[in-house]
């Protein structure tokens, strides 16, 4: 009998290493805490092997674009449906969350009054602040880079303005003193211990990142590709997305 159980649970554990597959994903840098915790269960539970890239919104549809091999993008919404519009992406895209843009000092700074659009163009005059360049394609820095000249203060702000390619970079021009207030996706704001989030962009002019996942056109492995996307867009998951600090999209 323990002859049996064994030779079964040696064809089970067979069977579970045929079916197994490695998956690359392309992700939107912003994701980078977020598939840090996560991935390793999907890999538990599944038997699959995730390789992850990372990249600008913008870069990793460019990398899509211009053919690199992939199983899975999660980028920004729009540019998911332009490559859907291109037939980089295959079958309905899957909407996973959407983020905010925040504003955030150095842990212990003074904290600047954001509370209205008004209350944050007059904090931003009086201080030095850093967003990602947005050449270099992240939702963010294209986007505070239209606020400050919907503010009416695009001109003023560029000689005390730090462009970075993104990321921890924006928190670490901050925390080095190179700039007293820095933009950046909330869920990125809230992982780092060294600097303080001051708080959302005020509503009236708050703008939000919806993120979406698709399977890849070149995809080898576009059944596994579509398991990893389930489960990033399971109540669960998204449940762990929430509290650093996305919101259902």
């Amino acid at each position: 009998m323990i002859r049996i159980l064994l030779a079964a649970a040696l064809m089970m554990a067979s069977a579970g290493m045929a079916n197994a597959a490695e998956i690359k994903a392309l992700f939107a840098e912003t994701f980078r805490p977020t598939t840090a915790q996560v991935i390793p269960q999907f890999e538990k539970s599944s038997g699959h092997k995730v390789t992850l890239a990372f990249g600008t919104a913008g870069a990793v549809t460019a990398r899509i674009q211009n053919g690199e091999p992939a199983d899975v993008a999660v980028t920004a919404a729009p540019q998911i449906d332009n490559l859907g519009r291109q037939g980089k992406i295959v079958g309905d895209r899957v909407i996973l969350a959407k983020v905010g843009i925040g504003v955030f000092v150095r842990r212990g700074a003074p904290k600047p009054d954001i509370s209205s659009a008004d209350a944050l163009r007059a904090s931003l005059l009086a201080v030095t602040i850093v967003y990602t360049d947005p050449a270099a394609g992240g939702p963010a820095g294209i986007y505070v880079a239209k606020l400050l000249d919907q503010l009416g203060i695009g001109a003023a702000m560029k000689p005390k303005t730090k462009l970075t390619r993104g990321g921890e970079a924006n928190q670490n021009a901050v925390v080095g003193g190179e700039a007293e207030i820095g933009f950046n996706m909330i869920n990125e704001i809230l992982i780092d211990p060294r600097v303080e989030l001051v708080g959302p962009l005020p509503p009236p002019v708050q703008n939000y990142t919806t993120f979406a996942a698709g399977i890849v056109d070149t995809s080898t492995q576009q059944d596994a590709g579509r398991a990893l996307i389930g489960f990033l867009s399971s109540p669960d998951i998204l449940a762990v997305m929430r509290k650093l600090g996305f919101e259902p999209g």
